[in-house]
């Protein structure tokens, strides 16, 4: 192999590891690839591979390994490689919910492959994930592609809904699902999909405009809450409360664990019984940007490209920005790629989670969050 004639560093460790790999594996192609290998890639990041052609060669079958795994996509972003759009998909149907398949969404929409994409959604199996992975992707060139699904009755329900979701999680997204209540353009399910999506958005103008043309369903008993100092003398049932809390309408699970439960996102609630008392829990649900906790503050980065991200600050270098979304997803933006970065003044938990209850719900999800306790010391 022709050496470059400038060496980066950790070159010479990553092309070692690389050799010792290849010769533990033999001439076969298919040989899974280990920890070694993919840490060699890392050494070698960057390298040119069409000046290497035994480089390049070495780094095809280490990918070849690594099909559906989240590495491949490491691999495919990190040496910039091209034609690998099955291997992406395939992270993508295995992981749509994590991180890897949504970074393959991404890397896979940058390549301008929205008609393999279109094809993967409509094969038979797998439609459901590739449309999970698109709608967590996070990416502004999904939106034509997600908007396609939330009107097409051709996809199942699930589907469409997970579009639906996508949409509401862009403020563009969001316009555009009110465009399309307005024109007729969502089916029944669609539109309460987007209804309770859409009245926890983080924009006011557009959660206030989706309750005129998308209006929740009322509650049960038809009345308004009452006040913070009657709400705190209630009491109401933990059991019925961890419903609340899963359910599809107001779905704190979606962005809490509670032990190996739920999405990490925002704050781990499986002791918050032992942290909060009754009023500091109704303040948080009626009023969350009073009190935003420490590393959860709301962040917005825009790229040069014209992309938005929205979430929380994960982690910082100073070569990349790790944004977690509200999805538990990462998204990673290289530091030389961003234009703006602004600190949200509010919370990233909704605050018009309330509206989506009943008075009975509230009170019951506030048992089962204070039932939620630490372990008594033996």
């Amino acid at each position: 192999m022709a050496l470059p004639r400038c060496l980066p560093a950790g070159y010479l460790s990553g092309l070692l590891f690389l050799i010792l790999w290849l010769a533990g594996t033999g001439t076969s192609t298919s040989a899974p690839a280990d920890a070694t290998a993919v840490e060699a890639l890392r050494r070698l990041k960057g390298m040119d591979l069409e000046a290497n052609p035994t480089l390049k060669s070495a780094v095809l079958r280490v990918l070849e390994g690594l099909r559906g795994a989240p590495e491949f996509v490491e691999v495919v972003r990190d040496f910039q490689l091209t034609g690998q759009e099955d291997g992406l998909l395939e992270v993508a149907r295995r992981h749509p919910d994590a991180t890897g398949g949504a970074e393959a969404m991404r890397l896979l929409l940058g390549q301008g492959a929205e008609a393999r994409i279109r094809l993967a959604w409509t094969a038979p199996g797998g439609g459901d994930a590739v449309i999970r992975a698109l709608s967590n992707s996070g990416d502004s060139k999904a939106l034509p592609l997600l908007v396609e699904v939330a009107t097409n009755h051709s996809v199942s329900a699930s589907a469409r809904a997970s579009a639906v979701q996508g949409l509401a999680r862009s403020e563009s997204g969001a316009r555009e699902l009110l465009r399309l209540a307005e024109g007729g353009g969502l089916d029944d399910a669609a539109r309460g999909t987007a209804s309770l999506a859409l009245a926890q958005a983080r924009w006011p103008a557009i959660r206030e405009e989706a309750l005129k043309r998308l209006p929740l369903p009322k509650a049960g008993d038809g009345t308004s809450l009452p006040p913070l100092s009657e709400l705190v003398t209630l009491t109401g049932d933990a059991a019925r409360g961890a419903v609340v809390f899963r359910s599809e309408s107001v779905a704190c699970i979606r962005c809490h664990r509670v032990g190996d439960e739920g999405v990490d996102f925002g704050p781990a609630l499986g002791q918050i019984g032992s942290k909060l008392g009754r009023q500091a829990l109704y303040e948080s649900i009626l009023d969350p940007s009073a009190g935003i906790s420490f590393g959860y503050e709301g962040w917005t980065v825009e790229t040069k490209d014209g992309e938005e991200v929205f979430g929380i600050m994960a982690s910082e270098t100073a070569e990349e920005l790790a944004i977690k979304q509200q999805t538990g997803v990462l998204t990673r933006v290289p530091v030389a790629k961003v234009a703006r970065r602004e600190k949200q003044g509010l919370s990233v938990m909704p605050a018009g989670l309330a509206q989506t209850m009943t008075r009975e719900q509230l009170v019951d999800l506030v048992e089962y969050l204070l039932s939620l306790k630490a372990p008594a010391s033996p």
